[in-house]
């Protein structure tokens, strides 16, 4: 499913059910608190292809944005199920044919978790690259914990058993709608 998108506001994770006619998830609260592991390429304080200062935003689709959108959404709790408000995301990953924009923020942005600890991140399915997966990369910083720089992988990619940075414990839950896909994945950190 290939687009040219346009412009829509960030969706709460509230509003997620009226996202494009995407559908609706829900996650319930980790019952047992495993932390969100780090998953880095290299130095984890200057992430691969990671842009400083990217705009806040919970759309990444802007003008000229080609592929299949995706709408992931989840909370970023602390340890145990404590929903953790204020959290700064920081995400980017590569456009549809497996290429990082070097020189702007295209399909870069950040942005803070709700008072709930709730996030949503519009954007489009990454394509793929040599040696590596489908995946979106993440950096996450609570103002009491360290840096979390990970990344979250799609279930049932034929490379996630050949990327030696694929991690099971950071698959998201992915859901095909009609004019989307739509993900869900929850953080956890230490508090």
């Amino acid at each position: 499913m290939t687009r040219t998108a346009d412009e829509e506001p960030g969706l709460s994770r509230e509003a997620h059910v009226t996202a494009g006619g995407l559908g609706t998830l829900t996650a319930a609260i980790p019952g047992s608190a495993v932390l969100t592991p780090a998953c880095e390429d290299g130095d984890a304080l200057a992430a691969p292809d990671f842009e400083p200062d990217s705009p806040e935003r919970t759309n990444l689709i802007t003008p000229g944005t080609y592929g299949t959108r995706l709408l992931l959404t989840g909370h970023v709790y602390g340890e145990p199920g404590r929903p953790l408000p204020r959290v700064l995301l920081d995400f980017w990953h590569a456009d549809y044919l497996g290429r990082y924009d070097l020189t702007g923020f295209r399909l870069r942005g950040h942005q803070f978790t709700s008072e709930t600890g709730a996030f949503a991140l519009s954007t489009v399915v990454p394509g793929l690259y040599p040696d590596r997966t489908r995946h979106l990369h993440l950096r996450v910083r609570h103002a009491d914990g360290p840096l979390l720089t990970t990344q979250l992988f799609f279930p049932h990619e034929p490379r996630n058993q050949t990327d030696p940075k694929f991690h099971p414990d950071l698959v998201m839950t992915v859901q095909t709608g009609p004019t989307g896909r739509i993900a869900t994945f929850d953080i956890v950190l230490p508090t």
